[in-house]
């Protein structure tokens, strides 16, 4: 156990900010964290905004699924997978030849490269005494949020991330069973329904603690629940408009 590893095992989504803001500088230096992470072939296919505009955030939450912590937070941050630069650098340099920025390959790197960068901000914040929490619900009404950040062809937002000043301590969120996810040499499938039987206790009784009794639903049921409904079903489609995925 060390001071890094010690961090990382705190972790939990804050949802609640103080009145305190942030700096440009400490923005700076968290992105500067961000770029630091590892990045597939250095194409490092990812930009992040970084949205401090009161009128802004409101409609982001709006657009994010009214989750008020967005517009609350001083910072919110949006990350996107961007292989803008790529297509202009192949039209530079490669003019007139066919290239394959648009690839399904290049779509996962973006998205990996893009999701590494935003851990590593994650993590310095967190160092810095801030608290963040991801924010899938950008991509509910992606369409708009792209148009209202202005992001061009090839480049989509992944995620957002509220950061500031803590204003809550939640309990820690128990994870899987460490049994479930790690594998020595081959997958070895064989404990997968014991182990999520482990964590359905566990989940339950983390729930019973969390709501007082009102809730108690196993993680298995949860996953099933989610499952059967149809999530961002337009993500398919918006991504080929926007020229991910075609080869």
């Amino acid at each position: 156990m060390n001071e890094t590893i010690a961090l990382l095992l705190n972790h939990r989504s804050i949802r609640k900010f103080t009145d305190q803001t942030l700096t440009p500088e400490q923005v700076e230096m968290i992105v500067a964290a961000a770029q630091s992470a590892s990045t597939s072939s250095n194409v490092q296919a990812y930009s992040v905004i970084a949205v401090m505009k009161d009128d802004l955030k409101k409609e982001l939450a709006r657009l994010s699924g009214d989750q008020a912590y967005v517009h609350s937070c001083p910072v919110f941050l949006v990350w996107c997978a961007d292989l803008s630069r790529l297509k202009k650098a192949a039209q530079t340099h490669r003019p007139g030849e066919e290239t394959y920025e648009g690839s399904m390959e290049n779509l996962i790197v973006a998205t990996v490269d893009t999701a590494l960068a935003a851990q590593n901000a994650a993590v310095a914040a967190e160092s810095l005494g801030l608290g963040i929490v991801y924010i899938g619900g950008i991509r509910n009404h992606i369409a708009e949020a792209s148009s209202l950040l202005g992001l061009p062809e090839l480049v989509y937002p992944l995620f957002g991330m509220c950061v500031g000043y803590p204003d809550q301590q939640p309990d820690l969120r128990p994870r899987l069973p460490q049994e479930a996810v790690l594998h020595w040499n081959r997958y070895d499938a064989s404990t997968a329904d014991t182990q999520v039987e482990r964590y359905d206790e566990i989940m339950s009784a983390y729930l019973r603690e969390r709501t007082g009794g009102a809730k108690d639903t196993p993680w298995s049921v949860l996953m099933a629940d989610k499952l059967a409904q149809p999530s961002r079903m337009h993500m398919g489609q918006f991504l080929r408009e926007r020229g991910f995925g075609r080869q």
